[in-house]
């Protein structure tokens, strides 16, 4: 299940609230950038909003109880072991939310300008997308290897990819980039490396990719949606200053333009979760 973002290049503007967010967190960064002296070590920063999930748009959530809100949020901080934001998720009932903050808690400051999400409204959408090429056992392999095979099928694969067609399987149709719930981890980083949950020892499952651009440039692109190919065909042939490419709406960036996936027990949610930067 990917997003969909409705930016001002695309589809909807943002609401006036989206606006005021946009705006104090401009005005925090530009503050930061005059900041005086560091804050003590023990100054509680607050963690910052990265996704509000509904159980009515995203079925495939597997909340705890009768809960149908899933809240992801982080610290704008590197922490260790691998120097990455923390992250927190919150099951809720979203018919128990009612005093909503008007004015969230902010960050004093972050370590990095890339983990200070930009307010986006998504639409989900449901696609299909395919295990990458190192997930696939050897003999399936072979099989995407196999350029007769593709012939044969009558794949509407262009000839430029008959010494190496392994290369359209993982550019057009393997683990669809961009922000996702579930669907097929995109190995690169490292090989596959299943996780593991630290209470029952059950192989964990992806909840969430945070990703640092929607779609890969070149023929990546492809993968954006039908109303934003124009966008991203521009963006691919003039470039875009950082945070300024359609492909990157919510400005985000983890790791070197990396993806930080989320990951969960499929038999309890109430589990403690991991992650995995790839």
């Amino acid at each position: 299940m990917r997003a969909r973002w409705h930016g001002d290049h695309d589809g909807p503007g943002i609401t006036p609230e989206e606006e005021s967010i946009k705006e104090r967190n401009a005005a925090r960064l530009a503050e930061r950038l005059d900041a005086g002296p560091p804050l003590p070590a023990d100054c509680p920063v607050p963690m910052l909003p990265v996704a509000q999930l509904y159980l009515r748009d995203i079925p495939l959530l597997r909340p705890p109880g009768q809960d149908d809100l899933l809240q992801v949020l982080w610290c704008p901080y590197d922490h260790d072991p691998n120097w990455k934001p923390s992250t927190a998720l919150f099951w809720r009932s979203a018919a128990e939310v009612v005093d909503v903050l008007a004015t969230p808690p902010e960050p004093y400051e972050v370590n990095y300008e890339g983990y200070v999400p930009e307010p986006c409204v998504l639409a989900p959408e449901a696609i299909t997308e395919y295990p990458a090429s190192l997930d696939l056992s050897p003999q399936m392999l072979l099989m995407v290897e196999d350029w007769s095979r593709w012939q044969a099928a009558g794949a509407d694969v262009d000839s430029s990819y008959a010494d190496c067609p392994k290369d359209f399987y993982d550019i057009h149709l393997a683990d669809a980039p961009g922000w996702k719930v579930g669907g097929w981890p995109p190995w690169g980083r490292t090989d596959p490396n299943p996780r593991y949950c630290t209470v029952c020892d059950v192989q964990m499952v992806p909840l969430l990719t945070i990703a640092s651009f929607e779609w890969d440039g070149g023929e990546g692109h492809s993968w954006a949606p039908c109303e934003e190919q124009a966008a991203a065909h521009a963006a691919n042939t003039v470039g875009h200053c950082c945070g300024q490419d359609p492909s990157q709406p919510t400005k985000v960036e983890v790791g070197s333009t990396d993806n930080m996936q989320i990951y969960v027990c499929p038999t309890s949610p109430e589990h403690p979760h991991t992650d995995l930067i790839q």
